[in-house]
């Protein structure tokens, strides 16, 4: 009894006078647990000190549990209104107005006039310029080229990815509908409705390998890569070439 009595002496709080709504800290002498009320909220709890919070303007008793007994703190909580207060809100002034800021307005302004002298220099520089003639690669032949390279070099690394690049490639330049932006799903899906199965098969292998080699941890699956690459060399026969560049024949 005398241990929980020294333990109620040195037990303070802080602020000394707290009203509605403040933190009050209360300082124990010992370890303590703060039993839930509900005329306080116990907002925070570090080593011997507790945080709590009560909107009730009255003396609350704050009770715990220490290692030699029960606690109890009385702590008198002041409100915040004025005696007699009928509540009624302050009236409302009407707000300032604020001056436009001119910061803004002059940056924009720069902005504005470094971008119209940016393009008068393109537009400057567009009529200079002497037209030069174009060198046209078609997309059949490079297609070709890069499948024989890969088929004749069996140590090029990722060959199977390297295909199913530029097989990508060239459909995306040869056909507008086989855009390089499409999935191996979607890209497979747009062929199987227009393509012949023979035809579906061998790309499907071709972009599914490359996928495996590119992101699965096991790699590509045993497929004869000669064979394959063989017959890719004929999918520029069935895919629509693109459109011939009027300009650069002439």
């Amino acid at each position: 009894m005398a241990g929980l009595l020294v333990l109620a002496l040195i037990t303070t709080f802080q602020p000394p006078r707290p009203a509605v709504g403040d933190l009050i800290t209360i300082n124990f002498a010992a370890q303590v647990s703060v039993d839930p009320s509900p005329d306080y909220e116990v907002v925070s709890r570090a080593g011997n000190s507790v945080v709590i919070r009560t909107f009730v303007p009255h003396t609350i008793e704050v009770k715990g549990q220490s290692a030699d007994g029960a606690v109890s703190v009385l702590i008198p909580v002041q409100s915040v209104l004025k005696p007699d207060d009928n509540l009624e809100p302050a009236p409302l002034k009407p707000p300032k107005p604020e001056p436009w800021p001119r910061l803004p307005f002059l940056a924009i302004a720069i902005a504005a006039l470094a971008a119209s002298a940016a393009w008068t220099a393109v537009v400057l520089l567009a009529k200079r310029r002497v037209s030069r003639p174009r060198i046209v690669v078609v997309p059949a032949e490079q297609f070709r080229s890069s499948v024989v390279a890969l088929r004749s070099d069996p140590n090029t690394p990722m060959r199977w990815a390297r295909l199913a690049d530029a097989l990508r490639a060239y459909l995306a330049a040869a056909r507008a509908d086989l855009g390089s932006d499409l999935t191996t799903s979607e890209l497979l899906r747009v062929i199987e409705r227009k393509e012949a199965e023979e035809e579906r098969r061998y790309v499907a292998a071709i972009l599914r390998q490359g996928d495996l080699e590119k992101f699965s941890p096991w790699g590509a699956a045993p497929a004869g890569f000669d064979e394959i690459a063989s017959y890719a060399l004929e999918i520029p026969s069935w895919v629509e070439p693109p459109a011939v560049d009027q300009e650069a024949a002439a």
